[in-house]
């Protein structure tokens, strides 16, 4: 008698947002979901769900003139589902309820949030649903007066919906009302705001072990995880650098406020944010190149960003400078990196890579659209950013399907969606070494 396989982790999590997708597309199909009460086609609703799930931002409508009210609060349900994750607000709420969590449970619970440890595990799902609330809630609060200003009372839904969003690295808007697919580029002087959603969008990408480090030890960086090292010294190495291109480069014509402020933002957005408060398409060929790497990049294990995690780039980084130095073993702040861990880093390097790459030359090639253009897209939806160059809503149906896949890859994750497809866990036999030359 055979044994029922039974689902792996990455199968959950896999299938836990296939669901939400599917469930979200079908309620932005009802006229009630659109602002004229016309039916929307099930593939732009399709792309649609998957932007707001996979906290992308990729949009083939403007957010603000085709949803009605009703569409934009699937949009916004969307976007928290996908930001904290499917299955950890399945298992807060399951918590809520006074239920327990079985192992199986917990182990995909683990692997949803990147939690280093199971134990503990149910204390910090709580933990990261009140500040999840405590960080969105603050970050309407200080948008209101700015918005409210502009948009009276219509002015607290946007506070609201804006701090979701940027919090989960979402990238959707509703400025829409003041000029189609316009962003946050009538914002761009705005202090308070930029510097308010710019905070959402790097609490809400460094992660929740990161938080749990900052509330235990507080400022005391050096009791901090390596990890949490790792993310914020890279996160801050990340947005600087690039920043300070942006001002000397591409934003020089700019009076000095605007400059430093649009330097900043737009590097900081890179983070798979979305939101863009300049016209990127302006940017020199050089200027897209930094922004599509920095996309790729993304954000921090367990946090709302997606991207193949600033933490893959910074143990490569980590390991080219071991070798450079020629020394055995990698480490940083006194501790080794493990070599399957260097190993897992470069697997997600080459995933991401191939992807955006082979998506950016399908599309280029079916809609005769410049190769830098496609691969800005490409990478944008892989990394789960939302920034385009303008070219997502002129695409035809076969380049929004590549779009839905890189989208629904970035967030999940490459090796989750590997995983999912490969259920074999056996390990591989143990081969003789032999020394291959490289470089």
């Amino acid at each position: 008698m055979k044994h029922r396989r039974q689902i792996s982790s990455a199968q959950v999590i896999l299938l836990s947002f296939l669901a939400v997708i599917l469930l979200g597309a079908g309620l932005l199909t009802l006229p009630a979901a659109s602002q004229t009460g016309d039916r929307c086609s099930f593939l732009d609703a399709l792309f649609t769900a998957t932007s707001a799930t996979c906290v992308t931002g990729l949009v083939v409508f403007d957010t603000a003139t085709q949803w009605s009210s009703f569409g934009q609060g699937v949009l916004l349900a969307l976007i928290q589902l996908g930001g904290m994750g499917v299955v950890t607000v399945a298992a807060l709420l399951v918590t809520l309820t006074g239920k327990k969590i079985g192992l199986s449970q917990r182990s995909t619970l683990q692997q949803s949030i990147s939690a280093p440890r199971l134990d503990g595990l149910i204390g910090s799902v709580r933990t990261i649903g009140k500040t999840v609330l405590l960080f969105e809630l603050l970050g309407a609060a200080l948008l209101l007066p700015s918005f409210c200003q502009s948009f009276g009372w219509r002015g607290v839904w946007l506070a609201f919906f804006h701090s979701i969003s940027a919090f989960c690295n979402a990238g959707f808007d509703l400025m829409g009302t003041q000029g189609a697919f316009s962003s946050l580029t009538g914002w761009s002087d705005s202090t308070a705001v930029n510097i308010v959603i710019m905070l959402l969008i790097v609490i809400g990408g460094i992660g929740f072990t990161t938080w749990h480090d900052i509330r235990t030890h507080r400022l005391k960086f050096r009791r901090y995880s390596v990890q949490s090292k790792l993310i914020l010294t890279a996160t801050a190495v990340l947005i600087l650098l690039p920043a300070a291109w942006f001002f000397f480069a591409e934003l020089s014509a700019l009076p000095f406020k605007a400059r430093l402020l649009g330097s900043l933002f737009q590097s900081v957005t890179l983070r798979t944010a979305g939101f863009n408060t300049v016209d990127l398409a302006a940017f020199s060929e050089s200027g897209k190149l930094i922004m599509i790497g920095m996309m790729l990049v993304g954000g921090a294990p367990g946090s709302t960003a997606g991207g193949m995690k600033i933490t893959t780039v910074a143990v490569l980084a980590v390991a080219a400078v071991s070798v450079f130095r020629r020394r055995k073993q990698a480490a940083v702040f006194g501790r080794r990196i493990a070599a399957e861990t260097i190993l897992t880093a470069t697997a997600l390097l080459v995933l991401y890579l191939t992807f955006a790459l082979v998506g950016a030359m399908a599309i280029s090639t079916m809609e005769h659209l410049p190769l830098l253009d496609c691969l800005f897209e490409t990478a944008s939806a892989a990394a789960t950013v939302g920034l385009t160059l303008g070219l997502t809503p002129m695409l035809g149906a076969a380049s929004k399907a590549i779009l839905i896949f890189l989208m629904f890859f970035g967030r999940i994750g490459g090796l989750t969606l590997v995983f999912a497809a490969l259920t074999d866990d056996r390990n591989t036999a143990s081969f003789p070494e032999e020394n291959i030359a490289v470089g």
